[in-house]
């Protein structure tokens, strides 16, 4: 019985370690709101479409430039987009990313309106041209939430 306490307790021990030594990475990334995240189908941001897989969204890491978000590749090699936002809110954070997207009835892929990163209520609404904002405003709208 004992034994099975002192593994038990190592293991803890050894969990709380591994929590530790993560968290400064994962701070890291708080002031550039760098998030990954993977589309199973491709997905609408203004101007382009951006085909199914695994992309970064990150913002410059000087807070007066968070207006603007860029989009890189799975390896953050290239960059995908680079797209003009404004301040968007909601009511209560999350623990985890959330994306908007508006639901296209044509054969449109889906497109996000907006992106929250986790912990915050401001998040990021994309700016797109006027005739396909009150398009997508007239969309049925879904919240998604980014797996970290």
């Amino acid at each position: 019985m004992k034994k099975a306490a002192v593994v038990r307790k190592l293991g803890s021990l050894a969990f709380l370690l591994a929590f530790l030594s993560l968290l400064p990475a994962l701070r890291a990334d708080e002031r550039d709101q760098a998030i990954r995240v993977t589309f199973s189908q491709p997905v609408q941001v203004p101007g382009r479409v951006l085909p199914a897989g695994t992309y970064w969204f990150v913002l410059p890491r000087d807070a007066s430039q968070h207006f603007v978000v860029r989009i890189f590749n799975a390896d953050r090699t290239k960059v995908c987009a680079t797209l003009l936002t404004v301040s968007a809110e909601r009511r209560q954070s999350t623990e985890k990313a959330v994306f908007m997207f508006a639901e296209q009835r044509s054969a449109q892929p889906q497109a996000i309106m907006s992106w929250f990163y986790a912990g915050n209520t401001i998040g990021h609404e994309f700016i797109y041209p006027k005739q396909v904002q009150k398009q997508l405003a007239q969309d049925q709208h879904v919240m998604l939430v980014a797996q970290k």
